[in-house]
């Protein structure tokens, strides 16, 4: 069916290389992102020992029992929302890090497909007589690939606000929580 194999050979050449173009820059984000979470890990733990440290000191200098229950519960909400601060931190380092992805792949697919269809259309031009029937075969089955990839992208862009959605409500539960338990425990 291909009548040109140099055509097929240099579209194919290019399509490894785009490829290998978009494995680069996917492999460079996850670096990053991987940097930031390390960078983010290695703060938190650092201050969390500063303080810990601070809050025993303290803890020791409460006079009575109330101030100490008074210390602990300060301490408590001010964990909470350090570790609020964190998860919030690292859901925008994820959050970029899945547009940057998103981007890439949107475009890595985009272009494949813009390629295969313009190779599809250039060997269709030059199909032998009485070949129509394998013609309209392939490019029904491409038409097809390119619908079933539009359905899943949908897909998954909806699977993925109803998760960003339940992680919003979660940390939203997860906040009143906390501030229920610290003002009751402050109250005791």
């Amino acid at each position: 069916m291909f009548s040109n194999t140099q055509q097929f050979s240099n579209a194919t050449k290019a399509l490894f290389e785009n490829q290998f173009a978009s494995l680069s820059a996917l492999s460079g984000n996850v670096v990053e992102s991987v940097e930031k979470v390390v960078a983010l890990n290695m703060a938190a733990a650092k201050a969390s020992s500063e303080e810990s440290t601070a809050a025993v000191k303290q803890l020791l200098t409460a006079k009575d029992p109330q101030e100490f229950f008074a210390l602990v519960s300060a301490q408590a909400k001010m964990n909470a929302e350090k570790v609020q601060s964190y998860n919030r931190t690292l859901a925008e380092i994820a959050a970029v890090s899945k547009a940057e992805l998103s981007k890439v792949v949107e475009a890595q697919v985009t272009d494949t497909r813009d390629k295969v269809t313009a190779l599809v259309s250039d060997v269709t031009k030059n199909a032998p007589a009485g070949s129509e029937q394998a013609v309209a075969m392939l490019k029904s089955a491409i038409d097809s690939a390119n619908a079933g990839y539009e359905q899943l992208s949908k897909t998954a862009k909806q699977a993925n606000v109803t998760v960003e959605e339940n992680v919003a409500k979660a940390t939203e539960q997860f906040s009143q929580s906390v501030e229920k338990t610290t003002s009751q425990f402050a109250k005791k």
